[in-house]
């Protein structure tokens, strides 16, 4: 064949040319050029090591930013933090915010420098960021905000330190509950009535909803399906969550694949309670099931069949979960944030089963669906061996 390579390999003794295709050639550089900026991008994070710490510190706030969805990836954080810019540029500086002041707050603290550098500091200080912005009464560029963004996201690596002691026990995560205990205390503290920082008024449910089925708009429904995904973040544009599901798509087709999932099965979740389409069409019944799903259908969960039908188990539980945690917060006029989702997840990950295709993995060894089953798999090619011998 005309513009070859040969390439001799040797066997047993004898060098056997063999004719190799360019194109083979160029694909495997484009599949190991890719490789470098998907996954975790572990390569990337090894050339850092000797760079200065400001270039690394942005990395480590990148990566967090993305640790929201289970994302250990910088280009991902990127993408996020252009979607915050898409939804609302006063929120992406809250979020930024409360990222770097958690980063910073985990370094003094003295934190593992391996789960500071992985985003595990900062991802809960960005959620703080952007809900403390997003429940504000006094709406966008309200600068004295920054304040109490800064005190409250400087709480998180206590919260994730103290919390991570306790789980330990179990080898569990956990999850988003600082971020829930922080908004929580922040949003009851403060309260609709205070002089300075004033939060929105939320209240529970007083009259049945007026629910007309052939109301449903079908494009809204769908649509809802991403603005479910951007709601993790508290985004409620369409547009956001598209971005964000590239961003999951890059680093891991399989959390993307799930976090779509987990979306639409809140969505039908919310149309069989009757819902206000208002509120489905809003995505807030699907960020809590989205998270739910990534987290059982592959993360900590290595991904099998199992384990996926497993994880719309799970993203199902999350939704009724979310309504029951809803109603029950409203009456004490704080939002339900994540806690459905940590919950829901808690206790899947809890569970005990003889089904060895449900294989929970230890903390250690998590990273993404697509290398946590390929360490299923060698783990499983292990055993096999030495029951052999």
């Amino acid at each position: 064949m005309e513009n070859s390579v040969d390439v001799k390999i040797e066997t047993k003794g004898e060098r056997k040319p063999i004719k190799q295709n360019p194109l083979s050639k160029a694909g495997k550089k484009v599949c190991r050029a890719v490789g470098y900026i998907t996954g975790d991008m572990k390569e990337f994070g090894a050339w850092l090591k000797d760079k200065p710490l400001m270039i690394q510190f942005i990395d480590w706030v990148l990566r967090g930013i993305s640790q929201v969805m289970f994302v250990n990836n910088p280009l991902s954080g990127l993408i996020v933090v252009a979607g915050f810019l898409v939804q609302n540029p006063w929120w992406t500086l809250t979020g930024c915010l409360g990222t770097v002041v958690s980063t910073l707050t985990a370094l003094i603290l003295g934190q593992d420098r391996s789960a500071i550098a992985a985003g595990l500091y900062g991802y809960n200080g960005v959620l703080v960021g952007l809900l403390m912005a997003v429940f504000s009464a006094k709406g966008n560029y309200h600068w004295w905000l920054l304040l109490p963004v800064a005190l409250m996201s400087m709480t998180c690596p206590v919260f994730t330190s103290a919390l991570g002691s306790v789980f330990c026990k179990w080898d569990l995560p956990v999850f988003t509950l600082p971020f829930n205990l922080a908004l929580t205390l922040y949003l009851a503290a403060s309260g609709p009535h205070n002089l300075f920082f004033p939060t929105t008024v939320i209240q529970s449910a007083t009259a049945t909803p007026n629910i007309t089925w052939t109301n449903a708009e079908m494009p809204m429904l769908l649509q809802s399906i991403p603005v479910g995904v951007g709601q993790v973040y508290g985004c409620d544009n369409p547009w956001t969550g598209g971005i964000f599901l590239i961003a999951l798509f890059i680093s891991s087709p399989l959390i993307c694949l799930h976090a779509a999932i987990g979306s639409a099965v809140g969505m039908l979740a919310a149309l069989s309670l009757a819902t206000p389409f208002s509120k489905i069409y809003s995505g807030l019944w699907g960020y809590n099931s989205s998270l739910s799903c990534v987290a059982i259908g592959g993360m900590f969960y290595a991904f099998t069949w199992q384990t996926h039908l497993l994880a719309i188990a799970c993203a199902l539980f999350s939704a009724y979960l979310g309504a029951t945690v809803t109603n029950m917060l409203s009456v004490f006029g704080v939002p339900s944030g994540t806690w459905s989702f940590c919950l829901s997840a808690l206790t899947f990950l809890l569970i005990t089963t003889h089904n060895s295709a449900i294989y929970k993995l230890p903390l250690s060894k998590v990273t993404y669906p697509e290398a946590n089953r390929a360490y299923y798999l060698k783990m499983k090619k292990h055993q096999r061996s030495c029951c052999e011998v």
